[in-house]
């Protein structure tokens, strides 16, 4: 990876198996180069492939969590909006695609540099010297909407941004912890780096210097830091490097570390056809409801989503004509240390089409409705108000434990629990039915403790379009 030339900007992917950066050739030119990590090695570094690197200045890159899209400043290119711009490329079949600028309203007259993809590339976090700053060089975000266009860029404000210079915007995999460098809060040296952390409220908390040793009396670079928040990477030109700029890598002390992530990855298709389906994959917190991340999947149904461990998620699937899949992921307590595959086959809205709701929850014996089951059945009632005409049975099961009538019973309260709230939100009477089925439907063998898990369920089923 380095060399007696300047290597600088690494960029990562989420599995920290493919390592971007910039590499500056004989003099002035900087080309993208990629390595990829094969049994714990990092592989010699080559130029990316396709049509990315040119002989025009392009730089500060980074990659995409799932690897498919390469964000970067483009300096004095033909047709650009100021001095530099901010370029998108993607990766195809044949390589990287040829690069895009990003146009208004992200690119103006001004300096933009330092682009760095939220997890769900719903956010783009970058630098910009533009005279309605705070100061010098400041951080900017933009949000994507769902057509694929972005929003006017917000400063992320007064906590972060100073009236000198802030740069190097990092957002972690966790999309709540943020690193980037200032010239002007207090450091040791030239500019330092620091980490912010987002609360639950979605606002930024106070910054805090990473400390030394990582901050010396020089100028410190990009921070890249890994999904299990362990292992950072950066660029510096300590004593021995090999040419001025390399990379480097260390471990990371835990009071600056950001929340370990895990990730879920797979395909949406439709259950029928087995045909891959576009669509919008969430991931919501199940205790408070906030979203977490929405993102809609490539044109071939396959998907990415970060799980930042400390928390309770529901996980849902949506797409027009078809019910929502639901899971749910348990984190808060003690989470796996793997990595999910999940694909997901999405069932058509037709009669007597069913889906289980894994995200209602109701304690031992008792068939009031968890705070935490409203995120599900909000959900029901979107699928109501989109689908006018649809009617639906929502049914109650349980495992074979304790007597049959008891279960009969209990699981006919907990169907009518979501009956009522569904009504509470408006629905109406005439479009919903509700039955207890007890243990006589058994989806699982009632011998094992996961098989009675699986057997305790509600689902819902379409009666009527």
């Amino acid at each position: 990876i380095n060399t007696a030339e300047l290597e600088y900007f690494p960029s990562l992917t989420i599995d920290a198996n493919e390592l971007v950066f910039t590499r500056r050739l004989k003099g002035l030119n900087e080309d993208f180069f990629v390595s990829n990590k094969i049994n714990g090695q990092w592989s010699k570094a080559v130029p990316l492939s396709g049509n990315i690197n040119t002989n025009l200045n392009e730089g500060a890159q980074n990659i995409s969590q799932d690897g498919k899209m390469l964000v970067f400043t483009g300096c004095n290119f033909p047709g650009g909006s100021g001095s530099c711009d901010l370029y998108y490329s993607m990766k195809t079949p044949k390589g990287w695609s040829e690069s895009l600028n990003f146009g208004e309203p992200i690119n103006t007259e001004f300096w933009e540099s330092q682009p760095c993809l939220s997890p769900d590339k719903r956010f783009l976090y970058f630098t910009a010297r533009d005279p309605n700053g705070l100061g010098g060089s400041d951080i900017w975000v933009s949000e994507r909407l769902p057509n694929g266009e972005w929003k006017n860029p917000v400063n992320l404000g007064a906590n972060i941004n100073t009236p000198g210079n802030e740069s190097c915007p990092f957002i972690h995999a966790d999309n709540q912890t943020l690193y980037f460098t200032s010239d002007y809060l207090p450091g040791y040296g030239g500019s330092d780096l620091f980490v912010v952390r987002k609360d639950s409220t979605g606002n930024w908390g106070k910054p805090e210097n990473l400390g030394y040793p990582i901050n010396t009396i020089g100028d410190e670079g990009t921070l890249v830091i890994t999904a299990d928040g362990k292992t950072a990477y950066y660029s510096s030109d300590m004593q021995d490097t090999k040419g001025g700029l390399d990379i480097y890598s260390f471990e990371l002390r835990e009071d600056i570390r950001p929340n370990r992530t895990l990730w879920v990855k797979g395909n949406v298709y439709d259950k029928k056809t087995k045909q891959p389906l576009p669509s919008i994959v969430e991931l919501l917190d199940l205790k408070t409801g906030q979203n977490i991340t929405k993102l809609q999947t490539d044109e071939n149904g396959n998907y990415l989503i970060t799980l930042p461990v400390g928390k309770d998620y529901a996980f849902n699937v949506n797409r027009k004509g078809y019910l929502f899949y639901s899971d749910n992921f348990s984190l808060s307590k003690n989470p796996v240390d793997s990595v999910y595959t999940k694909d997901i086959p999405l069932q058509p809205i037709e009669l007597n089409a069913s889906i289980i709701l894994k995200n209602i929850f109701f304690d031992t014996k008792k068939f009031d409705l968890k705070p935490e089951s409203m995120v599900e059945l909000d959900k029901v009632v979107q699928l109501m108000k989109d689908n006018p005409n649809i009617k639906i049975l929502i049914s109650g099961h349980t495992d074979n434990v304790g007597k049959p009538q008891d279960n009969l019973t209990l699981s006919d309260k907990r169907a009518k629990s979501a009956i009522n709230y569904l009504l509470y939100k408006g629905v109406r009477i005439e479009r919903l039915q509700w039955k207890g089925f007890g243990a006589t439907k058994p989806v699982a063998d009632n011998k094992t403790e996961a098989g009675k898990a699986q057997n305790r369920r509600t689902e819902l089923t379409v009666t009527g379009l």
